[in-house]
């Protein structure tokens, strides 16, 4: 197994996509800058979704051109249908990542499909993408739990990730929006998926909603995942799944994973300061849960 745990940070998507406070194109590329020089790797840099529909990701290709990117960097952007991925492509992002719900009642609240027009609309995105060169990051929303249907059975999202994969999902990305997952599930589910697809095409995203997301993460690594989503500061929560609270803090995750043995390659301090950056632009003090301890102690 891989000592080395990737980090894919959404803080300047999902994280501020439920802002009250809507940053402005120079504070959100401040915001990004500040997380490459935390040696962050992997960055959700945006979306490219109606502005009406989430105003906080308005102007995420203008965005895009302004940021100067190292090689060893992957931005992704969301992309809701094809026009959002027609957007993307246009505006120069190499990686895109398109979100199916598990449940029928989610999709239709989330973005306006039932589930068959969702995982239509994915085979669509991924072939073309494959096609074209881009690299298709699919997640699979409410994995766990739905805020409207309840419980998901393990054996749906197993039949979808491998639906999703057989299309050519580079990556599949077992989500829990609304943070309802506990270890012991995710320690099922994630070892059923990794047995069958092996972790390096699996990633997961876990939100903190029940104070479980850390133990979540602690889970899927038992299961062998080595890539999560997190966001600086525990910033987040979805806009369209009520309850939802923020996404499990990054500086709590490179913690866990750092004294575990593992390696991130990012620079805690420097992480820290990004998140003091984040409580800056948006009016609201962040921090993970050992932010605080962190914040003292660490080198």
């Amino acid at each position: 197994m891989s000592q080395h745990i990737v980090i894919n940070e959404v803080g300047p998507r999902d994280g501020l996509q439920s802002q009250d406070r809507h940053l402005n194109l120079d504070q959100r590329q401040q915001l990004i800058e500040a997380l490459l020089g935390a040696g962050l790797k992997h960055i959700e840099a945006g979306s490219f979704v109606s502005p009406k529909a989430v105003p906080q990701m308005a102007g995420t290709g203008e965005l895009l051109a302004r940021l100067r990117i190292p090689d060893d960097v992957e931005l992704s952007v969301l992309v809701p249908n094809m026009k959002g991925y027609e957007l993307a492509r246009e505006a120069g992002a190499g990686t895109v990542a398109l979100v199916a719900c598990a449940t029928e009642t989610m999709n239709q609240k989330n973005i306006g499909m039932d589930l068959a027009q969702t995982f239509a609309v994915a085979q669509a995105i991924i072939n073309r993408g494959k096609a074209e060169g881009a690299r298709v990051q699919a997640y699979l929303s409410v994995a766990f739990e739905c805020p409207f249907e309840g419980p998901v059975a393990d054996e749906i999202i197993v039949e979808q990730v491998r639906q999703l994969a057989d299309w050519g999902a580079d990556e599949v990305v077992i989500a829990d929006t609304i943070g309802a997952a506990n270890p012991a599930a995710v320690r099922r589910l994630m070892d059923a998926l990794v047995a069958e697809h092996g972790a390096q095409r699996l990633a997961c995203h876990f939100h903190d909603t029940r104070a479980m997301g850390l133990a979540n993460v602690f889970a899927a690594i038992e299961s062998g995942v080595r890539k999560f989503d997190s966001a600086i500061g525990g910033l987040g929560g979805c806009p369209f799944a009520p309850g939802a609270k923020g996404n499990v803090a990054t500086e709590d995750v490179v913690m866990l994973c750092e004294q575990m043995g593992f390696t991130t390659g990012i620079d805690m301090p420097a992480l820290l300061a990004a998140v003091q950056l984040s409580s800056e632009l948006t009016g609201y003090t962040q921090g993970g849960r050992a932010y605080y301890w962190l914040s003292n102690n660490a080198a």
